[in-house]
């Protein structure tokens, strides 16, 4: 009976989710980060960033230029964390190891998520009672919350992992 060498690497994505691969039959996607915490925040914040801009876009507007920064907003929102999303889904942290992740990750949310709240309170402020642009505001406020949300998850691993030198 010969007892062969096999090599298993462990590695952390930058969101904090641990998977053990083994060797190339692993496959290009991190299936343990889709079901992972910040997986579900992340497809949450895509799904009421976009139900907000589309609420606001099908509605009369009556003051141009307010929603017009709410959907450039939520629309640079929803790229941004869905670039983010398809670089941990498929691990493209680790060809693209020039980039601090996790740091990227945690000024995008930290400029994003005011951005956002700043966009919502001035859409729901010129709303003047018109149910889809208040709607939009309100969804606007959710993705500012699961967005806030998302600052503590990556402060959690960008930060305090960082300062301590230990790994998550």
């Amino acid at each position: 009976m010969s007892h062969g060498v096999r090599v298993v690497r462990t590695d952390v994505s930058s969101a904090g989710v641990s998977a053990a691969t083994s060797g190339p039959s692993a496959g290009p996607v991190d299936r343990g980060y889709a079901g992972s915490c910040p997986a579900v925040l992340k497809v949450a914040q895509m799904l009421t960033l976009l139900i907000g801009f589309i609420c606001v876009r099908c509605s009369r507007w009556t003051d141009y230029r307010a929603y017009n920064f709410f959907e450039i907003i939520t629309m640079c929102d929803f790229v941004m964390i869905l670039i983010f999303y398809i670089v941990y889904i498929f691990r493209a942290y680790r060809m693209l190891s020039c980039i601090n992740w996790p740091l990227a990750e945690f000024l995008h949310y930290l400029i994003g998520t005011l951005l956002l709240l700043i966009a919502s309170i001035v859409a729901v402020a010129k709303s003047y009672g018109t149910a889809g642009l208040v709607a939009g505001s309100i969804f606007g406020f959710f993705a500012t919350v699961l967005c806030i949300m998302s600052i503590w998850l990556s402060y959690k691993v960008s930060c305090v992992t960082q300062s301590t030198g230990a790994a998550v």
